[in-house]
């Protein structure tokens, strides 16, 4: 295992390149291409010298605008051996020029400099030399929507990551294993389909079968031709899989031994629906990108128990605390549930921890290594982690975070717009649907389909609402906040 206190994530290529050099790494699923681990290091290699060639100097940010796919794995790699800090992006997303503009990349993957190309790449134009960093430098910079609505760039360093790679080796069953087909159809630009996905096979020099989009019935499809032992999942998947005919799906997941699922909570509903089809558990994990990013899984005791994300993994602290009094308001929804005194703000502290955000470090761990998140939970009697709200309103749809005060934002452009607020309402296929309740100025005539079109010119898809409903007023608190909670089942009807 590479050192995490001192190695390059991508030294991971390496070492399986070492250990098992004719293992099939990487199998696109639209084109069947295949390349083992010595393809892939070599490959990595002479991408990060075209890097080298155009310009890149170590701690350069990279853009990578790519789907999912092979191209997307050796970019990765290879803006990290050749010393840069990777920047994952949506390749269509229309957020991406602020993201460039913000994390200062002079290098965008696909667009200033081609996508390397497996079926051509052959031994670097001379040796590369890796450079000096890993540790405590920054490997990536994965954006997040931040609090106050603007998208957050989390640096999370080769420490951070590799570190959390190594918590999730050392669980008994180790979640990947060397003979493990594991689909990756999870967005690689998120922290989810990056680290539990891409990283963790790569360290176990396993194989990733790689899918640019789900599609149930396509999903199944690879699964059998590729003989998929792993699934690494979100909810909406495996509420997508329960649709399919029985057989048809016994048939299709005949091979998989092991279904994780993360980035969103799992309804108890699917996950007993999942068991009841194929058999198989479904096991949970818990984390944010800022903790790179798994804390916790069901996989630690080996049981998936509904409404549970799991214990901690090896050399993770989890403790539930209070939000210090700062901004408390007996008027609003507080951090703590009247019935669930022990219920409060969720805090980790572990090595694979974010660095802060971007650019100066602001907003990481405190001086004792604890970081506290914007979700709410309790332990239970097993010790077994369960969430039971956000503390900052958070919408997560299809594993992604949105933060209503962005999308409130866009709106509220609109020069028909007073004033609007943006909040979460239960959705079976993504979990959770942006939902908009909108006051519009007298006399005005501003249609559901406008506010859709004008979020959908500056947000990205998923933070697009779903639905949109206009009010005379919102409700507020006697501070002058909008009382979100008392909008949602509104919201939703």
């Amino acid at each position: 295992m590479v050192d995490a206190l001192t190695g390059n994530v991508a030294d991971l290529v390496a070492d399986a390149a070492g250990r098992a050099p004719d293992r099939i790494a990487l199998v696109d699923a639209a084109s069947g291409r295949a390349s083992t681990w010595a393809q892939t290091n070599r490959a990595v290699d002479a991408y990060a010298a075209r890097l080298v060639d155009a310009g890149l100097e170590p701690g350069d940010r990279v853009v990578i605008a790519l789907p999912n796919g092979s191209a997307f794995c050796v970019a990765l790699y290879a803006v990290l051996r050749a010393g840069g800090i990777a920047v994952p992006a949506a390749a269509t997303s229309p957020e991406l020029p602020g993201l460039i503009e913000d994390s200062g990349a002079e290098l965008v993957v696909g667009d200033t400099i081609d996508a390397p190309d497996l079926a051509v790449a052959g031994e670097p134009p001379g040796a590369i030399t890796p450079a000096a960093r890993g540790g405590e430098d920054i490997a990536v910079l994965c954006y997040t929507s931040g609090t106050a609505g603007v998208p957050r760039g989390v640096m999370l360093s080769h420490r951070a990551l590799l570190s959390n790679v190594r918590q999730c080796a050392q669980l008994k069953p180790p979640p990947v294993t060397a003979s493990d087909r594991v689909l990756l159809v999870v967005p690689l630009f998120h922290a989810y389909g990056l680290g539990p996905g891409l990283l963790q096979v790569t360290a176990a020099a396993a194989t990733a079968v790689l899918m640019e989009t789900f599609g149930t019935e396509r999903a199944l499809t690879v699964c059998a031709e590729h003989q998929v032992t792993t699934l690494v999942g979100v909810p909406a998947m495996y509420q997508a899989l329960t649709t399919a005919d029985p057989q048809r799906l016994a048939e299709g997941l005949a091979s998989v031994r092991l279904l994780t699922s993360g980035a969103a909570p799992l309804s108890p509903a699917v996950l007993s629906a999942v068991k009841q089809a194929t058999g198989l558990p479904v096991f949970e994990g818990y984390g944010l990108t800022e903790t790179g990013p798994v804390l916790t899984s069901t996989l630690v005791s080996g049981i998936a128990k509904p409404g549970s994300v799991g214990r901690p993994l090896p050399d993770v602290e989890l403790r539930i605390v209070d939000d210090d009094g700062v901004g408390a308001d007996p008027d609003e929804e507080g951090w703590f549930d009247e019935d669930q005194p022990e219920t409060g703000r969720v805090a980790a502290r572990g090595p694979n921890l974010f660095s802060g955000y971007w650019p100066d470090g602001a907003g990481g761990p405190d001086a004792e290594g604890w970081f506290r998140t914007g979700d709410v939970g309790y332990l239970d009697a097993d010790g077994d982690l369960r969430l039971v709200d956000r503390a900052n309103d958070l919408i997560i749809v299809n594993g992604f975070n949105v933060y209503p005060n962005e999308v409130e934002r866009v709106i509220d452009e609109l020069p028909d717009v007073v004033e609007s607020a943006a909040v979460g309402v239960p959705d079976e296929r993504t979990g959770e649907q942006v939902a908009a309740v909108v006051v519009l100025r007298a006399g005005a005539t501003l249609t559901e389909d406008e506010v859709r079109e004008h979020c959908a010119e500056r947000l990205a898809r998923f933070k697009v609402p779903r639905t949109v409903r206009f009010a005379d007023e919102l409700p507020h608190s006697p501070t002058g906040k909008v009382r979100r909670a008392a909008l949602r089942d509104g919201a939703a009807e």
